[in-house]
């Protein structure tokens, strides 16, 4: 009876964790097929080209079932090129830094007070990010640089930069902790310096999540939407430096969606956009997984 129950209760959750993974998959497959069929009406049913939509600035859809307008998406997609590369580039130095001082510095107080600290940021609400850029961030730029406005790609890049960091930071420190312990004494043992260890061994070992969790970081900076639309101004033009403001995919989707009529010109342009940024997040998830599987052949050929 025991053998019998065992065997049962082993198969039950075998199959309701099989059942679990399922799920996911076609809810994900779901998702996409649904954002495929609202948003390719824009090329299907009202006759714009991709060509047009990803390179064109004329931004003027019709809010009926007519069609006739113009859906150049240009602009929204330099936008959240340009404030998701800067926030990149502000972001990741200090969490590799905050990485390497939690594992390799100082890893009693990492664990104990700063790693903590770091995961805390993740709990927190998009819209008080928002909220304290736009009150303290924004005029701050404004006055910082004499401007008639702080809106602009360096307040959405900060934005950004602030709410990554944590999601970067952690898969670093992750990568960094895994690293065979043997590497570092080999090191030691040849007379290499802490910093040459870190940088010359431990690093490199690590480099495929250290490119993991900056793409994660970057997936999400793509799909942050509320407050990067407090911030960044959402002028419909090009920015022409990073204190211009101007506007993103994420801030237009969330601004008009609720206003168009469903199945209207202007609606299915803005599911195309939505269309687009799960495109680019099953792209970063293509990459993290060619950079994870590319670490694992690396490292067998190593050994």
């Amino acid at each position: 009876m025991k053998e019998k129950s065992l065997f049962w209760k082993e198969h039950f959750w075998h199959g309701l964790i099989s059942c679990c993974g399922l799920f996911v998959i076609v809810l994900t497959l779901a998702i996409g097929a649904f954002l495929v069929y609202k948003g390719s009406g824009t090329f299907t049913t009202y006759g714009h080209s991709i060509f047009e939509f990803l390179f064109s600035s004329d931004w003027s859809p019709v809010d009926s079932s007519k069609g006739g307008g113009s859906v150049g998406a240009a602009i929204f997609i330099v936008g959240s090129v340009s404030t998701c590369g800067l926030a990149l580039l502000i972001a990741t130095p200090f969490s590799l830094a905050a990485a390497i001082f939690m594992s390799e510095i100082s890893p009693k107080l990492g664990t104990r007070f700063f790693r903590p600290a770091v995961e805390l940021f993740v709990g927190i609400p998009s819209v008080i990010y928002g909220w304290v850029g736009l009150t303290t961030l924004v005029p701050a730029i404004r006055d910082l640089f004499d401007l008639n406005v702080g809106y602009s790609v360096l307040a959405a890049g900060i934005v950004l930069a602030i709410m990554i960091f944590p999601t970067i930071t952690s898969v670093v420190t992750d990568a960094i902790k895994s690293v065979p312990n043997d590497y570092r004494k080999a090191a030691y043992g040849l007379g290499a310096t802490r910093w040459q260890v870190i940088y010359q061994i431990v690093m490199p070992a690590a480099k495929p999540g250290v490119f993991t969790g900056i793409i994660m970081g970057l997936a999400r900076a793509f799909g942050e939407a509320l407050a990067v639309a407090m911030v960044i101004g959402r002028m419909r033009a090009f920015p022409t430096s990073i204190l211009s403001p101007t506007t993103n995919l994420t801030a237009a989707i969330a601004s008009d969606m609720g206003g168009s009529m469903d199945g209207g010109e202007y609606n299915t342009a803005l599911w195309t956009m939505a269309l687009l940024l799960f495109l680019i997040s099953l792209l970063f998830i293509f990459i993290i997984h060619r950079i994870v599987g590319k670490g694992g052949v690396e490292k067998n050929e190593s050994k």
